[in-house]
């Protein structure tokens, strides 16, 4: 057949999830896939185990994305995790709900899923061609005709659907491709930055390299003006700080480019200010002739206890009973909000996702077509759409997956 209902490019888990869908409808599909194996990065998600969604509610499902959590509310409600969740059981897969509410396969096994998916469009006849590069979209009258092929072969169909991602993990075939053949169209493509990325930073923090601590929250500043803030697991690095809090705060970080920004650590968050400092009054009471550097090391590591010490200007060789009450109040403040300065954010080889991509607004939440070309959707993390850690970034891929299939074939 040279002639389809619908081309999907790309078969990652949105476009599977979309041409799927399509071809249960009744769509004659073709997918293409420019590697030569679907679903490589699904297969990287969650070191393998693959955290496919969140069990929360629609709205708060919603919240989790920011400002554009909005435009994707409607489609949430028409397919979020628990539909997405019913589907993988009626397809015959086992899942378990782990902690923050994140769902995994049973068998922690990323390849499980990716075969269930790849079994569900083969079923409803969808044709798959791998090693398959596209090159252009050809339009007239704000329509696409065409997709042409590395090779010159162009490929028709009525509708199309774009799910070829965005260009986090380029080794998994994630380059970007579909940007410039968007801009070619005058689509609006905001511009991608790597996100869910560790956080550089402008201080030497070499000393704590290696640092794990939980439950520390961070918040980010403009100068007085607080841009958001994560509570989580955080890693020193040798150039800034890593683990799930960082990464979901790098999504802030990369919408704000160029930009001179600092984080506030809190490596106390459940106590404040008060609360600590008596904590500590009562430490070097206890511990009047034991060194400042140990006596602070039961509320953080000895490193890091020695570090905030040092940036407080207090000796670590103090003894307990020598702290006066402005040192106090100095390593308080220090323990409470200590100030790094952000240079940026590892590259896109090191990102989990994209933000940027196709402008929402230029893109239909009730069916994820394009509002410029009549006869072509949008799927998956080529839309300007990102979440925090914890299965939101697939859902985006599942919701948009689905709905564009279901639109395109109707």
């Amino acid at each position: 057949m040279d002639n389809y209902d619908l081309i999907v490019i790309g078969g990652g888990p949105a476009g599977l999830m979309a041409a799927g869908r399509a071809a249960e409808l009744g769509a004659s599909v073709l997918l293409l896939e420019k590697n030569n194996n679907l679903g490589v990065k699904l297969l990287m998600t969650g070191g393998g185990r693959c955290n496919f969604t969140n069990k929360i509610p629609p709205r708060a499902f919603a919240d989790a994305y920011g400002a554009n959590g909005k435009w994707f509310l409607s489609g949430l409600t028409r397919f979020g995790s628990n539909e997405l969740i019913n589907f993988f059981k009626r397809e015959g897969l086992k899942i378990k709900v782990e902690a923050a509410g994140r769902v995994f396969p049973e068998s922690d096994k990323a390849s499980d899923l990716l075969t269930l998916l790849v079994e569900y469009a083969e079923r409803n006849g969808v044709t798959i061609r791998l090693a398959s590069s596209v090159l252009k979209l050809e339009d007239d009258n704000k329509k696409i005709q065409a997709v042409v092929s590395l090779d010159g072969t162009a490929l028709r169909a009525k509708k199309f659907i774009i799910a070829t991602g965005g260009r986090s993990y380029p080794s998994s075939g994630s380059t970007g491709d579909a940007y410039a053949w968007l801009r070619a169209l005058a689509h609006r493509v905001i511009k991608p930055r790597p996100a869910l990325s560790p956080i550089l930073l402008n201080d030497d923090i070499k000393e704590l390299q290696g640092i794990s601590l939980s439950e520390i929250e961070l918040r980010l500043f403009q100068g007085d003006k607080k841009l958001g803030s994560a509570i989580g697991d955080i890693i020193f690095t040798g150039s800034g700080l890593s683990g799930p809090a960082p990464l979901n705060l790098s999504r802030i970080i990369a919408r704000h480019p160029g930009v001179p920004l600092e984080v506030k650590l809190d490596f106390k968050p459940a106590f404040n200010q008060e609360v600590l400092e008596q904590n500590i009054l009562a430490l070097t009471h206890e511990n009047s002739r034991l060194y400042l550097k140990n006596i602070i090391s039961d509320l953080v590591p000895k490193k890091l206890a020695a570090y905030l010490l040092a940036a407080s200007g207090i000796s670590g060789s103090k003894k307990g009973n020598g702290l006066t009450k402005a040192e106090r109040q100095s390593l308080v403040k220090s323990l409470k909000a200590y100030s790094l300065s952000v240079k940026g954010l590892r590259g896109f080889e090191e990102a989990m996702i994209t933000v940027g991509g196709v402008d929402l607004r230029e893109v239909d939440p009730k069916t994820m077509g394009s509002k410029l070309f009549s006869n072509l959707y949008f799927a998956g993390e080529i839309l300007d759409l990102e979440g925090p850690t914890g299965g939101y970034n697939l859902q985006v891929a599942w919701t948009s997956g689905y709905i564009a299939g279901e639109s395109a074939a109707r």
